[in-house]
């Protein structure tokens, strides 16, 4: 059994990195260190006082510790963690885009005063947990021993706990909305015609090969210097097509 720490190094990069800021965040709201207010998403500061750090920072913010807060990092080290190493397996750069696109889409969204919230992590976990469940639709899930449904309706069972929690039905509603907008865009609508209009842009893999984040086996850039060990290309068929 690997310890802890070979437990965190093993993990895909982006994930760990969203969760890593998520839990620290969190622990430096509990300690009073970091101020809710401070990274909260409140677009007049933003524009009037140029506070352009709360278009990234709301994204970090769970919610205090509770329960809720618990089953969300566990979303990202589960599914998060499995979307990245299997349909997005040595496709980093395909996965921080779909992350990129969820944040710029939220943002949007949130401009809309019915949409409007202070934290969009939690609509993110939840665009996040939608996309998995498309790509692993048939999976079984067993929730608390109680129930055992497909991942397809896994989504709509978390807004179902919500409703049961007490906690707003809303962000999360909001992040499947953005999580099937993501996956039409990228997926459906390429699968139907052939045409992807959510293509990676060139700069976010310029980004993974310039840091050397993860793997991009089909990145139109590569590296400053000899990347060994490529391996082979194993996503969808009509992705290598790009």
């Amino acid at each position: 059994m690997s310890s802890p720490a070979e437990y965190y190094n093993s993990l895909p990069p982006i994930s760990k990195a969203y969760g890593t800021l998520c839990f620290f965040t969190t622990v430096l709201v509990q300690l009073q260190i970091l101020s809710p207010k401070f990274i909260a998403l409140y677009y007049p500061w933003v524009f009037k006082k140029f506070e352009i750090w709360r278009l990234f920072t709301n994204f970090f913010f769970l919610g205090p510790f509770s329960i809720n807060f618990g089953i969300r990092l566990l979303m990202i080290a589960r599914y998060g963690v499995q979307l990245e190493k299997g349909a997005f397996e040595k496709r980093t750069a395909d996965f921080l885009w779909m992350m990129m696109f969820g944040a710029i889409s939220l943002l949007v969204v949130s401009a809309i005063p019915l949409f409007e919230f202070a934290f969009l992590g939690i609509p993110m976990v939840s665009m996040l947990l939608y996309v998995w469940s498309r790509e692993y639709p048939n999976s079984q899930i067993n929730m608390y021993g109680l129930v055992q449904l497909r991942s397809f309706y896994l989504p709509w069972a978390m807004l179902g706990l919500d409703v049961i929690f007490g906690s707003p039905l809303l962000p999360g509603l909001l992040g499947i909305m953005v999580g099937h907008l993501y996956y039409f865009l990228s997926v459906l609508h390429p699968l139907a015609t052939g045409k992807n209009y959510l293509k990676t842009p060139k700069w976010v893999h310029s980004i993974v090969a310039r840091f050397r984040i993860g793997a991009q086996a089909n990145s139109p850039v590569r590296p400053p210097a000899a990347n060994a060990g490529t391996g082979a290309f194993r996503g969808r068929s009509y992705r290598l097509n790009q």
